[in-house]
């Protein structure tokens, strides 16, 4: 499937392809504040569409998740990092999605606050 996202203003807009029929929710202390509804792709499976500086970044903890979100709005739309297995991923914030029914999605739960 393919969709398109976005923060709330536009800013940030970003089409990406993949299964968005479950997403995982972290209880991590940023998920949490931000009530993410996550879901991975490869990161060659999600596409900017505008321009990078428009982006601004987070990284807290360990410092391996590079968490994005728009200056002007304040929206997370998408996170970046490296997979276990060495595989460069983006992390889609279903939320920012809107063609996703988020009441039909398969939900997990993720014990981020322990990791």
């Amino acid at each position: 499937m393919r969709v398109s996202g976005s923060c709330h203003c536009g800013n940030i807009a970003f089409e990406a392809e993949g299964d968005f029929s479950s997403a995982m929710e972290c209880n991590c202390s940023i998920c949490r504040r931000k009530g993410m509804m996550m879901a991975f792709v490869p990161r060659t499976d999600m596409q900017l569409k505008t321009p990078r500086e428009n982006l601004s970044a987070y990284k807290f903890n360990k410092h391996v998740i590079t968490h994005y979100f728009c200056a002007k709005c304040g929206v997370a739309p998408f996170s970046e990092a490296t997979a276990p297995n060495g595989m460069e991923m983006s992390a889609i914030n279903l939320r920012c999605v809107p063609e996703i029914d988020l009441s039909a999605l398969k939900v997990t739960q993720y014990d981020g606050a322990a990791a």
